[in-house]
């Protein structure tokens, strides 16, 4: 036995988030692309069955009030807040990401204008994930705004008396950085503008604190670290203070003060309903639902230590079994800027990871030249970390 995998045995052994795994459907396969779509829990076919059988099969239309239906987007943000550090009421459930950063953007901008001080500009994360860009040009365009590209750490001093809206992500995509959300936060603050995060690729991977660090909006995907399912629905928090002033642009009849009023004329109602559009789709809402189950008495400390662990050995094991010079690390060493993946640069990267997936280590590939790796601490081992470092090293030679 090398001395990697004895160690990998005795971490494994001392993981207080162990028990987790046996909640998920697993296979042999080495499963580290839970950054793109998390594993399946186990508790999800009972609970659709029951929801598609009984709740629209037996009870159909009675099921909006008997089952819960209609309350769903926010009962099931409430199970979310926690895992981002907010407090109950102030997150909603519903529609994808995509459309919850185009909501987010304009009420922020339009919080801007209603505060009168003539702002006009709009920066966003030049390396974001594409879409947020698209969304954040579209935004732009409707109102009246310049859209400035900068990287987050551009941001402090791209800051002025026109800065309206700043969209950021918490963790980039590519290379697995986390940036600074307490102090980038601060800085839009006092510039006098608002700050709007995108944290699909830390909640439910490390502590976020939306509430404590005074975040205006943020959205974020269920699919990857929560577990919801191939286009389960995506979520919207809108901080307390914020919310009588954020002026939905979709404002649709389910976010009405009085939805089966049918007024011609739209009032939004309080609180997190005024995020919401239309009719919400149940089917993937409650599979979400039951995929937040494997959260109950796990704390997002415990996943952001375990996270950490994993990735420090994984990025060990590769030193130590992949031929040097092959692989080059993109994910910054520092815990303090680091996600919960690692991504590592290599020749031919594509053909790479089609031949790890083939050997039974599932990540995925980034072009031109990134192999990204996901840590999913709910059901990753440290005896799985050091298999795919050791087929890594094989594929690689």
């Amino acid at each position: 036995m090398s001395e990697l995998t004895a160690k990998a045995q005795e971490l494994d052994a001392a993981d207080e988030l162990a028990a987790q795994r046996g909640q998920f459907v697993l296979d042999d396969a080495v499963y580290l692309d839970g950054n793109s779509l998390g594993a399946l829990p186990a508790a999800v076919p009972g609970r659709l069955e029951d929801v598609v059988r009984r709740q629209w099969g037996s009870l159909r239309i009675r099921s909006w009030e008997e089952s819960g239906w209609w309350t769903a987007p926010e009962r099931i943000g409430d199970r979310i807040a926690p895992l981002v550090g907010a407090a109950p009421g102030q997150i909603v459930v519903g529609d994808s990401t995509s459309v919850n950063v185009f909501k987010a953007l304009v009420a922020a901008v339009r919080m801007a204008a209603e505060d009168g001080d003539g702002r006009d500009e709009i920066l966003v994360d030049a390396t974001t994930f594409p879409t947020d860009g698209y969304i954040a040009a579209s935004a732009a365009r409707m109102t009246g705004c310049t859209l400035r590209p900068v990287t987050p750490a551009q941001v402090p001093e791209a800051l002025s008396g026109r800065t309206a809206a700043v969209l950021l992500n918490h963790v980039d995509y590519r290379t697995g950085r986390l940036h600074d959300l307490p102090s980038l936060t601060a800085a839009v603050h006092a510039a006098g503008a608002y700050a709007v995060w995108d944290l699909c690729h830390s909640a439910g991977a490390l502590p976020v604190g939306l509430d404590v660090h005074g975040v205006d909006l943020a959205v974020g995907c269920t699919y990857k670290y929560l577990n919801g399912g191939p286009g389960s629905p995506a979520y919207l928090y809108v901080r307390r203070e914020a919310q009588d002033r954020f002026d939905s642009p979709l404002p649709g009849w389910n976010s009405h003060t009085d939805p089966f009023g049918m007024s011609a004329d739209y009032a939004p109602a309080a609180g997190a309903p005024r995020g919401r559009v239309g009719t919400p789709d149940i089917l993937s809402m409650l599979a979400l639902e039951a995929a937040l189950e494997v959260w109950d008495g796990v704390s997002i400390e415990a996943v952001r230590a375990k996270s950490l662990a994993l990735t420090d050995f994984f990025l060990e094991c590769v030193s130590a079994y992949v031929p040097e010079g092959a692989v080059e690390s993109l994910t910054p060493a520092a815990h303090a800027e680091r996600g919960s993946q690692v991504a590592l640069r290599c020749a031919d990267a594509g053909e790479v990871m089609k031949r790890l997936i083939a050997g039974g280590v599932v990540g995925d590939f980034r072009p031109p030249d990134v192999l990204r790796f996901g840590f999913t601490p709910l059901y990753l081992g440290f005896a799985d970390v050091e298999r795919a470092a050791r087929i890594l090293a094989k594929t690689l030679r």
